[in-house]
Order: C-alpha cells, then sequence, then structure tokens
C-alpha cells in the first residue's frame, strides 16, 4: 500500500512536475497549501508522512494524526514543530542540513548588497519616474562590500560559502561560533568584538533558547554606527524593537531580512514604511536547484520508513 504523504506547502509548475512523476505505488502526495487550515484538516487524519515547510506543527496537528509517523521538514530549522509533542507520540521527525545551503547563501550576498546599494529604493523611484532625479543624500547611505568588514555569526555550510566570497570581493571576513575552526575561512571573534568590529553582521545560527533575541538592544548598541545586519536565519534571532529603534536613530544604516519573528508580516508591520529595510518573503531556500535537493531527500526517507531502515538526519 502507497505511503500517505502530505506536503504542505503549494508548489509551482517546475516541483509539481517533479512530484507527478514520484511511483504512486510507493507513495500517494496529497498537497495542501499552509494557509488552507479546511483542507489540512481533511487530509491529516490519514497521513503518515508531513512534508513541512514554515507552518507550525503543533501539539495539536499530533491529536488529529493518528497514523502519523514522520515530519520531514524540507529544510534544516525545526523550531516550527512542537519536538515534545513528537516524541510523545513517537513520531519521528528529520530535516535536511546543507540542501539549501547554495541558495541561502546566494539570497544573504543578494540581500547585503541591496541593503548597501538600496537597490529596491532605486527600482521603486526608476518605476516613478524619479529615478534619475533621486535625492543627493542618498549618495551618503551606499557602500560596497570591497573594503567593508563583514562579520558572520556561526560557523555552518552557509557562512563558509560566503566567506571566500566576500574575501574574493575585497572584504575582511570575521566569524564567531561556539568554538574556533582551525579550516574556517576567516579570522575568529567573540560575538561582542565581532559586532564591534563589522560594518556587515550576517546571523547564520538557528533559533534556541540560547540564541534568542542575540541582537538585542546592547548588542545593536555595540555595532558600529551605520553597520548593516542581514539576516536569513530565523526573525527570533533579533529583537523587533530594538531594531526598528536602531533603524529610525540611523545607528543601523540598513537592514536585509528574509526571517521574521511573526510570517506573513501583518499588514501594520512598521519595517514595511522604511527604505532602510530590504525585506524577502523567507524564501532563502527557495530555488528550482534546491527543491531538486530537497525533494530526492524527502523521498529517500519516506523509502527508509516504508523499508524499517535508519532515517537519514534524524532529530527526534
Amino acid at each position: 500500500m502507497a505511503l500517505k504523504v502530505l506536503l504542505h506547502y503549494h508548489p509551482g509548475k517546475h516541483l509539481s512536475r517533479r512530484l507527478a512523476e514520484l511511483p504512486r505505488n510507493e507513495m500517494e502526495v496529497e498537497i495542501c497549501a499552509e494557509a488552507d487550515e479546511e483542507r489540512f484538516d481533511k487530509l491529516i487524519g490519514h497521513t503518515e508522512v508531513i512534508w513541512h515547510v514554515l507552518k507550525p506543527i503543533t501539539a495539536s496537528v499530533f491529536e488529529k494524526a493518528p497514523r502519523l509517523r514522520l515530519i520531514q521538514k524540507l529544510g534544516v530549522g525545526v523550531n516550527t514543530i512542537d519536538l515534545e509533542a513528537a516524541r510523545r507520540h513517537n513520531v519521528a521527525v528529520c530535516n535536511m542540513p546543507g540542501v539549501n545551503s547554495q541558495s541561502v547563501a546566494e539570497l544573504t550576498l543578494a540581500l547585503m548588497l541591496s541593503a548597501l546599494r538600496r537597490v529596491t529604493t532605486f527600482d521603486a523611484a526608476v518605476r516613478s519616474g524619479v529615478g534619475w532625479s533621486a535625492a543627493p543624500e542618498l549618495e551618503d547611505k551606499l557602500s560596497e562590500i570591497g573594503g567593508s568588514t563583514v562579520g558572520l555569526v556561526g560557523a555552518g555550510a552557509i557562512p563558509r560559502i560566503i566567506a571566500p566570497v566576500l574575501s574574493a570581493l575585497g572584504a575582511k571576513v570575521l566569524y564567531t561560533s561556539r568554538t574556533r575552526k582551525a579550516d574556517f575561512p576567516a579570522q575568529w571573534r567573540e560575538l561582542p568584538e565581532l559586532l564591534a568590529e563589522s560594518d556587515i553582521v550576517s546571523l547564520h545560527v538557528p533559533l534556541t533558547p540560547e540564541t534568542e533575541n542575540l541582537i538585542d538592544a546592547k548588542a545593536i548598541a555595540k555595532m558600529k554606527p551605520g553597520a548593516v545586519l542581514i539576516n536569513t536565519a530565523r526573525g527570533g534571532l533579533v529583537d523587533h524593537d530594538a531594531l526598528l529603534s536602531a533603524l529610525r536613530t540611523g545607528h543601523l544604516r540598513a537592514v536585509g531580512l528574509d526571517a521574521f519573528a511573526q510570517e506573513p508580516l501583518p499588514a501594520d508591520e512598521p519595517l514595511l514604511g522604511l527604505s532602510s529595510a530590504v525585506l524577502t518573503p523567507h524564501v532563502g531556500w527557495l530555488t528550482r536547484e534546491s527543491l531538486d535537493r530537497t525533494l530526492a531527500v524527502a523521498v529517500e526517507n519516506c523509502r527508509r520508513l516504508m523499508q524499517n531502515r535508519e532515517l537519514l538526519n534524524r532529530v527526534v
């Protein structure tokens, strides 16, 4: 009998084609958009595997899913899954370290460049017909990666991709992590020193009780006046109110964010009104190439589940 899989995500044409190629005698994949709670409630009762993206898997989900055996995170962070509830219900949880490292690294670089060069501001100006008469004070807010000091918070796969690229562009690259990494292509600093020295700070650590609000008002005060903050990791790493205050006063010159404590952003989110903020909707992981890698791991773990074999990258 085919494994009942629920993809909790609305796929585009590329991923839909790949899903259609899967052998239906092995797995039957139902698709449910994250916002469609009615369809989710209809399907969850007979679901054996959830392919999970971002919509939180709470304790109540497990109560509705008596046949659930595996939650496969389509990415790395599992902070959106109630792991204790998974343990209580004997449901395995797996993630996919590395599958989206390249795509997140590239978006990180894109946000750095967009924040430094105010790409979204100039794009809006061109579209409104005033691009060639933009305010002259904008020139004081523009700078280059070359000659800057970039501090990477974390030493995992994504910083390892970014560090040599930044060096090639002429930046001095620093990093911080729990322990020094002998093979990491940058200079190590304690977090306070990294914040004080860096023109650009980029976050690449998981959200845990230890890292929640890692970048709070005290941390931001240590940063250089006019520094730029990039976050493609998790929104909860940054104190929202402290960030807003620093952007409004100009202590932070710009910010590039792909992750937010509340997702989707509410319509009255103050960041939406700040030209110094470059915002993307948690899509660092999203490229055709990363989707192909993700699907390959998800399918492999489903096959391992059916064959009672050891699962890849099991968290719980």
